[in-house]
Formats: structure tokens, sequence, C-alpha cells
């Protein structure tokens, strides 16, 4: 008979796999073993706090080579809860030095006594630090900047080279810093650039471009530089202040309670801010410190001196030896408690004793 050949049939490639009992884990590596924690690199303590951006500072004060020890100086930006504080920052090894600096603390002196803080605070306090440190290098009158905030951005070239000055003087060169804005967000509008567009106008070379300004739209990138020019006179305190006097008199009254003290009107702003760009024009430098202060109280705040060797022994002995007093009370306790349990054992045991003739005698 002739013979038939059967296929067998192919394997199914796609088979589901079994399921792995419930009592059974994966294998799972474990990262952090002890390798890892032998290598483990502490970070830099103001990195840990969230202070410093060091990726950021290196670039910022990196300084070429063939420049040799020529200082690579920052336009430092910082806002408190209260306060605007600016500072022009060269970096070296021993620390940083400070050039110049100035607080929207000392805008009163000006005329702002109010609002310390906000838009044009921050315009007014970049100004003072850029008119401030050009009267210390003699070159405020070379570069006077921009007398007549427009909000418009100011440059210059110089065959490659582009300064953000309206001209160049022959003989000195604008001084030049880079904006050091630390961990804060640079989001559109913010006033760390209304402290740097206070600065340039005050003839400091700082470059930058109008992305981050108010007033300029991302979508059709056009910069309208009178939105800036509104900001920088405080248009937009002076139209929510007038909103809320229309809206809720009540919120008005708690939110402005300084403004209405000191008589500042919604009308008034930009006249007030005008009057104070040209005070700090006038007379930049620092107050003079007063020589008739003297500390009353020394001793409340005063530092706690160093303990000595023989100080830090007898401390450490008197430890002991209150620990050991500690140990000795909880032992003296402890027998008290056995003591008293063996005691109440003993009267149960001597209670049954008695109870035991009693109860076979009823029987």
């Amino acid at each position: 008979p002739a013979l038939v050949c059967r296929r067998r049939p192919a394997p199914v490639a796609s088979r589901r796999p079994r399921r792995r009992p419930d009592s059974t884990m994966p294998f799972v590596k474990v990262v952090k073993n002890k390798a890892y924690f032998k290598r483990y690199q502490v970070k830099y303590k103001r990195r840990r706090e969230g202070k410093t951006d060091y990726r950021q500072r290196k670039r910022l004060i990196a300084q070429d080579k063939n420049k040799y020890n020529t200082p690579k100086y920052r336009f430092v930006v910082r806002f408190s809860n209260r306060y605007v504080t600016c500072q022009i920052v060269a970096a070296e090894v021993v620390g940083d030095k400070i050039l110049a600096a100035a607080t929207s603390k000392e805008l009163p002196r000006y005329g702002l006594k109010c609002g310390l803080k906000n838009f044009a605070a921050a315009y007014c306090t970049g100004l003072l630090v850029a008119r401030r440190l050009l009267q210390k290098l003699d070159l405020d009158e070379v570069y006077e900047g921009n007398t007549e905030p427009d909000g418009e951005i100011v440059k210059t070239e110089d065959g490659k080279k582009t300064y953000f000055v309206e001209e160049l003087d022959d003989d000195k060169r604008p001084f030049r810093a880079l904006l050091d804005v630390g961990v804060r967000t640079t989001t559109t509008g913010n006033r760390v650039f209304a402290a740097l567009k206070g600065a340039t106008d005050g003839g400091l070379d700082i470059p930058h471009s109008a992305k981050r300004f108010a007033g300029y739209d991302r979508e059709a990138k056009e910069y309208d530089a009178e939105a800036m020019k509104d900001r920088i006179f405080g248009a937009h305190v002076s139209e929510y202040m007038e909103k809320l006097m229309d809206e809720d008199n009540a919120k008005y009254q708690q939110l402005f309670a300084d403004y209405i003290k000191e008589g500042v009107e919604p009308d008034a702003m930009e006249e007030l801010y005008t009057s104070v760009h040209e005070a700090i024009r006038e007379d930049p430098s620092p107050a003079e410190k007063d020589e008739d202060f003297e500390v009353e109280d020394r001793e409340s705040f005063k530092k706690t001196p160093k303990l000595t060797y023989e100080e830090r022994k007898a401390r450490l002995a008197a430890k002991k030896a209150e620990a050991e007093e500690d140990d000795e009370e909880e032992e003296d306790e402890e027998e008290a408690e056995e003591a008293e349990e063996e005691a109440a054992a003993d009267e149960e045991a001597e209670e049954a004793e008695e109870a035991a003739p009693a109860a076979a005698s009823d029987y």
C-alpha cells in the first residue's frame, strides 16, 4: 500500500506565557548598593540649599585665558520679601568682590516711600546702582544713558562688536556687565528685566534683547516699547488702583494703605516716578553713615564663646555622671517595682492558702 506522509502541525509562535505563582518575586536589582554609597559625592552646600545655579555661575565668571586676570563683572539682581537688591560683582579666587550696590530700601531718600518691590521700583534700583557705579569710576558724564525712558533698546555697533549704549566715547569704552538672575525663572515681563532696563538706561553696557521685556509678543515676534514704558512709570499699578476704587473700596483701602498714607494718587504716578529718576541722577551716591550711632545692647545677640579643651572635658564628664545617675534611678525603680510585684504575689498566695481549708470544711 502507498505510504501517506502526514505533516506535523507547525508550532504556534505566539503562545500565552505561563503565569508566575504569586508566591515568587521577580529579580529586582538593588541600585543604591554599597558601591553606590562609596562613590557618592556630596553636592556643594549652596546647591543643596537651592541658592546657587553652578552651571550658570561657571559660564558667567569663566574668563578667557588670554585676558589673564581681567575681572568679569556681573549685574546681580535679587528680590527679598520687601526690597530689590542690585549689585555689580566680580568673582575672585578668595570670593566675590562687590564694586557697587543699591537696594530699594534707599528709594525713600529720592521720594519713593511705598511700593518698593514692584516693577517700577526695580527699574529705579537698577538706575541707581548704574549711576552710582559710573560716578565712582568717573564715567557718569561720559555715559549719561537714556534720560527719558521710552522702553526702546539702544544699540551701537563698532566693527564686529555691539555695545548697548547710545554713543561710544573715543577714549573710554562703556562699563560692561552680564545679567545674573540667580535661580529665578526668567519669564516674560519679570521684574529682573525691569532692573536690567534701569541699569542700561543708567549707562551700563549689558547685553540683552527685548524677548523677555514686558510688551513682547512671542507669537507675532513684535515688541511694544510703549507697554514697557507704562510699566516703568507704574501705569499698571495706577490702573489697578482705579479699578479697585470703583469696584471694591474696602479692598482698595486694605491693599493700598501705604499709598493712601503717603498721599499717592493714581493720576500722579507718572509724575512721581519721573521725579524719582531725576533725583537719582542728581545724587546717586550712598547716604553717609551716622557717626553718632552706638550699639546699646551688646549682650542679646552676642556670639557664644568657644569652649576650651578643659571645659569640653568637664562638660562631657558631667553628662556621663548625669547619665549614670539616670541609669541608677531607673534600676532602683525597676527593683522597687519587682519587690512590689513579689509582695503582691505573696499576698495572693497567702489568701489562696487561707481560702483552701475553708472550702474543704464546707464539704
